[in-house]
């Protein structure tokens, strides 16, 4: 948590007052989440409160909850916890997601404090496990905020992202007696500053490499087919960042292609899926691929074992000789700066 300034006696307050924390305006930025630990418990606790979530599954909880109790979390956590411990930061004891929303919170705290000065504090929050959004909102609420900012860190929309983490946020409100002002971020996907930064971050990885690949993939989480039918514009956002970051490099159609990633369970989701659009690319003859996930503010188990384990393999099984995984944005300079410049817009009239 932000360092705090001394509390005070409201001026003309009676003596007997209690002291209050000087106002400010809060900014809480949220990712999806992270196990505390990659043994059995850790990783039960963590898939059992994501997979129950319905904005995530929707089935009928008579229908999902046994098989996702007496099924699903005996054996998952298991190979969940398999799949962490090859990419867990073993020095600070977490995991890649919260070591770099960790290292993104101090960079954009240090660039308002710059700004502001004591009148914004910014914090962090997960969806899923710690720390908990209620638990965060808590304390920057007894820390004086009046006014918050709720960022999910998601650049496109969907409702199993973005719109669950409003939920959570939402939820913690309604705990407060004295509920802050709130605002919540909308998706950043197609602003030129993101885009831009996308594009530098492709320049730079194809400058590299000896010999340039011969198509790069944008890999978004996938989610059922169905969701586009109902109205969640998720898949419109993805095609039209890959359009976008297609006409900044100046590229033509052939050298870039969506694809989704991390199917669960038996429904149709959105496609091609990456795991098998790979193999065919390589039975076709691109021997050279590079991937990225557009979708992801920051690595993840998705991009750095996902990407790097099961769909690395799928090209090479199939005949594909290099395959190059691009790195989200993270904390690199021109993702902090389009943080800021996101947040800073949608403080306006708060702060000045």
């Amino acid at each position: 948590m932000q360092d705090q300034a001394p509390r005070k006696t409201p001026e003309h307050a009676p003596a007997d007052h209690p002291a209050l924390p000087p106002k400010r305006v809060g900014v809480l930025v949220a990712n999806l989440g992270t196990p505390d630990g990659t043994d059995y418990r850790s990783m039960r606790r963590y898939l059992g409160e994501f997979l129950s979530d319905r904005r995530v599954i929707d089935y009928s909880p008579w229908v999902w909850q046994p098989l996702l109790q007496t099924v699903i979390l005996s054996k998952r956590p298991f190979t969940s916890g398999a799949a962490y411990r090859t990419i867990w930061n073993e020095e600070a004891n977490e995991s890649p997601l919260m070591t770099i929303t960790k290292s993104q919170t101090a960079k954009l705290r240090e660039r308002f404090a710059g700004r502001f000065g004591d009148q914004v504090q910014v914090e962090f929050a997960m969806r899923y496990g710690n720390p908990a959004t209620a638990a965060t909102l808590k304390r920057m609420v007894e820390a004086g905020c009046e006014r918050i900012l709720f960022f999910p860190l998601y650049p496109q929309y969907a409702g199993a992202t973005t719109a669950t983490a409003n939920d959570a946020f939402f939820r913690a409100l309604m705990k407060e007696r004295w509920q802050p002002a709130s605002r919540t971020v909308p998706p950043y996907f197609d602003r030129p500053d993101y885009i831009a930064a996308l594009a530098g971050s492709v320049r730079r990885a194809y400058a590299d490499m000896a010999q340039e690949p011969d198509i790069l993939l944008c890999s978004y989480h996938g989610l059922p087919e169905r969701y586009l039918k109902e109205g969640d514009p998720y898949h419109c956002q993805c095609q039209k960042t890959t359009r976008l970051l297609k006409e900044a490099l100046g590229w033509s159609d052939d050298r870039i292609a969506t694809t989704f990633q991390s199917k669960f369970g038996p429904e149709e989701w959105l496609k091609p899926y990456t795991v098998e659009e790979v193999a065919r690319l390589a039975r076709a003859g691109k021997k050279r691929i590079a991937v990225m996930a557009p979708a992801f503010s920051a690595d993840c188990i998705e991009t750095l074992e996902e990407i790097n384990a099961e769909i690395r393999d799928s090209f090479v099984e199939a005949g594909g000789e290099e395959f190059a995984y691009i790195p989200c944005l993270n904390d690199e300079p021109a993702h902090i700066d389009v943080l800021a410049a996101v947040i800073e817009e949608n403080l306006a009239g708060w702060v000045g």
